[in-house]
């Protein structure tokens, strides 16, 4: 077991962190503190939603920000994703392109490109805003932006994961926090995916129906389909139980295969020497279509919020008194 997972166990245990953690978690205290003091934000010329969260690990940010985007785009807005493009080989800001690779540009741009969103990448956020302010966007939404203090923004939504919540509530590497649960405080909207939803938090949940082959997109299968069946569930995200326990839900035999968060995959990380179909999610799928046997299911999920929260959403982001 890698030092990453006995951390993150620990993170949401009842034992106390490492001791060793402690005088680092000071420091990342003090070095958060400085950057974000030192830090000029810098605007776009058009709206910038952030959508991001405080903890190490998936929430589900992506699938909220592919919810955005659709909802906006019915609203008439031509709305655009930026992203850092985290494990992809692309230096400096780009627009994908159709057929965009997770290797070049990272698998949850890669993932947003395909579903049909306008995606800029870049380690420069900012610059790579304004290539999409240039391709004719009129709104971008910043797919795990809440520290990138540099892109100014009109709207912060933080999702948080309403089953494991902030774990110990500690900073890194003590805890699984970026940032103090009190920078709730100072965010437009709290999303709690999944558990139960707390105080003013607006809940979202995450529903799939289908399972698609990665090798034929055309050939897809009801999930209700595996049900009784055994399979093998692969999952290289931040919370690859959340993955796990919905199949689990319904009613599916899993043998369960957790890699870690934006994991590399190579062709044995999905061949198990037997006939039980394998599943795993959208964002992982992205890295497998070029090795990937007929038997291999990708699970596309969906974000769902209260149709409020959207109005809410659109109205904050054009009142005079929000606009940066």
């Amino acid at each position: 077991m890698s030092l990453a997972t006995r951390l993150q166990q620990r993170w949401y245990s009842d034992l106390p962190p490492p001791w060793w953690t402690l005088p680092l978690e000071a420091l990342y205290r003090s070095v958060s503190a400085a950057r974000a003091s030192r830090t000029s934000p810098v605007t776009v010329g058009v709206p910038v939603i952030v959508v991001g969260n405080i903890t190490v690990g998936g929430t589900g940010k992506t699938p909220l920000t592919l919810a955005i985007v659709d909802e906006l785009r019915v609203r008439g807005m031509n709305p655009g994703v930026v992203s850092r493009g985290y494990g992809g080989s692309q230096v400096e800001p780009a627009v994908l392109p159709e057929g965009a690779t997770a290797r070049q540009y990272g698998d949850e741009p890669a993932l947003m490109r395909q579903a049909g969103a306008t995606v800029a990448v870049g380690r420069d956020r900012s610059a790579a805003a304004r290539l999409l302010v240039e391709h004719g966007c009129d709104v971008v939404v910043a797919d795990d932006g809440l520290q990138h203090l540099r892109l100014a923004r009109n709207v912060e939504i933080c999702v948080i994961d309403g089953a494991r919540r902030f774990g110990n509530g500690r900073l890194l590497p003590a805890g699984p926090l970026r940032e103090p649960v009190s920078r709730l405080a100072t965010v437009d909207f709290v999303v709690c995916n999944g558990g139960t939803a707390r105080g003013d938090e607006i809940s979202m949940s995450l529903y799939g129906s289908e399972a698609e082959s990665l090798a034929d997109p055309s050939r897809r299968l009801l999930l209700e389909y595996f049900r009784g069946r055994t399979v093998h569930a692969v999952a290289g995200i931040g919370n690859p139980g959340r993955f796990f326990h919905g199949l689990h839900e319904r009613g599916i035999d899993v043998i369960e295969h957790p890699f870690p968060d934006h994991h590399d995959f190579v062709p044995g990380d999905i061949v198990f020497g037997d006939e039980h179909p394998v599943l795993m999610t959208a964002k992982d799928g992205m890295k497998c279509q070029a090795f990937a046997g007929p038997n291999v299911f990708v699970v596309p999920v969906r974000a769902k919020c209260p149709a409020t929260f959207y109005d809410r959403l659109v109205s904050l982001v054009f009142s005079d008194a929000k606009c940066v």
